[in-house]
């Protein structure tokens, strides 16, 4: 086993929530006055980090906390809408079955989670860091870690976005970015010293295998 302790990102990474993430995202904009998305900017879009995403949508900081509530108190009403990834389950309890530690470190409610995973897979997480804002995710990370009694050397963070792996860098943390989740391929292959996972399978691999 190389690793203790898996923190998992939750939306793009275990959980297809992107497409509802589009059409929220979209719902929400007249509200709180940023640009719709078209569908021909998708692709350019899923090239950017979050950083660049809200200057694009010059948006105001005060502003991201408000949209993000919004879009967790959406998403809990339309639930049913949000489903995981194939092959998340069977990689979940692969690993926990081989005694590895799971927890999930998300932007996203404890709540909207655990019902997204259905009580057998939400049993497999042994810590929840939810409702942490965009860009601190490392402060989650190193609790996780201190609560799962992991080392930094023991400790893998699985993502979706560059966000992800700055807040992994921050923490210095090993870190395997997910190619089916919001940030296209080879946005997240211009960082080095990562892992690029392309399916749930190539995870365990990394993590079991000697």
């Amino acid at each position: 086993m190389n690793f203790k302790l898996i923190i998992f990102d939750f939306d793009g990474t275990l959980a297809d929530s992107f497409p509802y993430f589009l059409r929220t995202m979209n719902a929400l904009a007249t509200t709180y006055n940023f640009p719709v998305i078209q569908p021909q900017d998708v692709d350019q879009l899923r090239g950017l980090d979050a950083r660049q995403m809200i200057k694009r949508a010059r948006l105001p900081a005060w502003k991201i906390p408000l949209i993000v509530s919004s879009f967790i108190r959406r998403m809990g009403q339309d639930i049913d809408q949000i489903h995981l990834f194939d092959g998340v389950p069977q990689l979940l309890s692969q690993l926990a079955g081989q005694g590895v530690k799971l927890a999930i470190v998300s932007s996203n409610s404890e709540e909207n989670i655990r019902r997204v995973l259905g009580p057998v897979n939400a049993s497999l997480i042994s810590h929840y860091g939810c409702g942490s804002s965009l860009f601190s995710k490392q402060r989650k990370f190193k609790r996780a870690m201190e609560k799962m009694g992991a080392s930094r050397q023991e400790t893998l963070c699985v993502g979706d976005e560059v966000r992800d792996i700055e807040a992994a860098r921050e923490a210095t943390v090993a870190f395997g970015a997910v190619t089916w989740g919001y940030t296209r391929p080879d946005a997240l292959a211009a960082y080095p010293g990562i892992s690029l996972f392309h399916t749930p399978a190539d995870i365990a691999r990394t993590v079991l295998e000697p």
